[in-house]
């Protein structure tokens, strides 16, 4: 992937990047917040029981982010939860350069307008260090995921790490990018 630009990558490096020094005063360009990585993670408590549940999703999660999701244990055993130690409990897919700049795209421009009743993503949902995390309940907003395929709908939490030091810049870097706040 050397010379090709994802269509973001290439908003963020005409529009953002001086939209941003401009409104933060950043004497030098490295100082504007970029995106590093997306985590996407989902869990299912189901996986306990039937752990073909857990396959299928994780193939559903590598569908979605067009990189191999890697099967996540469980750390602790719960007795409540009739949860092991070493169980397969969920799956995760942290993706870097242009697979993230292509799935940002994706996310904002094609899956989230297919939420139903969707009045916009919570603008608070920051942590403190400029990093946002997003929690959708169904997996079939993505138009990869066939509809008729699918065993069981199950949710997934999705991480934007950025540079940002403050949520204030992390929310302005992605507002520019095109994630669409309440």
């Amino acid at each position: 992937m050397g010379t090709y630009l994802p269509r973001i990558r290439q908003k963020y490096d005409a529009e953002t990047i001086g939209a941003l020094r401009e409104k933060f005063n950043y004497a030098n360009p490295m100082q504007v917040p970029r995106l590093t990585k997306i985590v996407i993670n989902l869990s299912m408590k189901d996986a306990i029981q039937n752990v073909k549940l857990l396959e299928t999703a994780a193939e559903e999660l590598t569908l979605i982010a067009g990189q191999k999701a890697v099967i996540t244990r469980a750390r602790t055993s719960i007795a409540n939860f009739k949860l092991r130690e070493n169980m397969p409990i969920g799956a995760r897919v942290t993706l870097r350069g242009a697979r993230m700049w292509e799935f940002f795209d994706r996310l904002v421009t094609v899956a989230i307008p297919r939420i139903r009743d969707f009045r916009g993503v919570n603008p608070r949902a920051f942590d403190g260090r400029g990093n946002y995390s997003l929690g959708l309940t169904e997996q079939i907003i993505f138009p990869e995921i066939d509809y008729d395929k699918v065993s069981k709908v199950s949710g997934m939490n999705i991480a934007f790490v950025t540079t940002a030091t403050t949520d204030e810049e992390g929310r302005e870097l992605l507002r520019h990018l095109g994630m669409p706040f309440a």
